[in-house]
């Protein structure tokens, strides 16, 4: 009985986590640039005199989904969608280097070139500024390219792109960028993105409100184990009375 309270007990809590994960997925299928998240689970047994023949059920972050989104054209010079396995590099509000596939730029107030959340994009000196009543124009290689007035376009610096080793170089940070372990990452010459164009979330909802949906069962069928074993316990319990006087 009490191996069964251990089982069901870790296989709701599994349940309930799988659904958290599944829940910011689905919340993010209209995210520019969103990466699915995955997780698994692994039993971990429990320590300690008399338990060891019991087991939780730990979730386990595998990363992201590398999968790439859909690309849709804008006709917007400042929107990049990155190609095969790209990634920006941004600023993050704690000040280090950050990577994004969300694409949508633009010139904020101080001529900065920044992303929709504000954050500043980096380039090969740092962040790219663009001069004011400027053109600008991104190239495939992330060529930045300005033009004032009449004059010819003028190269005004170049987007830093990165391309990691594997999928598990970058991890997903409490603020939805990734960042590599092991420090910045070098700028890829050979990276190349789209420019007028954005990639959307590679979250399918179909996909994931079915997984939603056997999370919940999954669930369900925990409890109802949980449910019966205290019933059995209470009809133990009434067989293995004393006898009332």
């Amino acid at each position: 009985m009490d191996r069964l309270i251990y089982l069901s007990m870790s296989g709701a809590k599994a349940s309930m986590q799988r659904q958290e994960v599944l829940t910011n997925n689905l919340a993010n299928a209209s995210t520019t640039g969103f990466r699915a998240e995955l997780a698994a689970l692994r039993a971990v047994p429990v320590r300690g005199d008399g338990a060891t023949t019991r087991a939780y059920t730990l979730e386990t972050t595998l990363g992201h989904d590398e999968k790439a989104g859909p690309v849709a054209p804008t006709g917007n010079p400042l929107d990049v969608a990155m190609q095969g396995r790209a990634w920006l590099a941004v600023q993050a509000l704690d000040g280090t280097e950050a990577y994004t596939r969300g694409g949508a730029l633009q010139v904020n107030a101080e001529g900065l070139l920044v992303t929709a959340g504000g954050l500043p994009v980096q380039g090969d000196g740092g962040p790219i500024t663009v001069p004011t009543g400027a053109v600008p124009e991104i190239a495939a290689d992330g060529t930045l390219s300005v033009k004032v007035g009449n004059q010819r376009p003028q190269a005004n610096g170049k987007l830093k792109l990165v391309t990691p080793e594997t999928a598990t170089t970058l991890s997903r940070g409490a603020d939805g960028l990734f960042r590599a372990a092991d420090g910045d990452l070098p700028a890829d010459a050979a990276a190349r993105l789209q420019s007028g164009a954005l990639e959307g979330s590679n979250v399918s909802p179909v996909e994931t409100m079915v997984a939603m949906i056997t999370a919940a069962r999954q669930f369900e069928a925990q409890m109802k184990m949980l449910q019966g074993a205290e019933q059995r316990e209470q009809q133990a319990s009434k067989l293995l009375a004393p006898p009332s006087s």
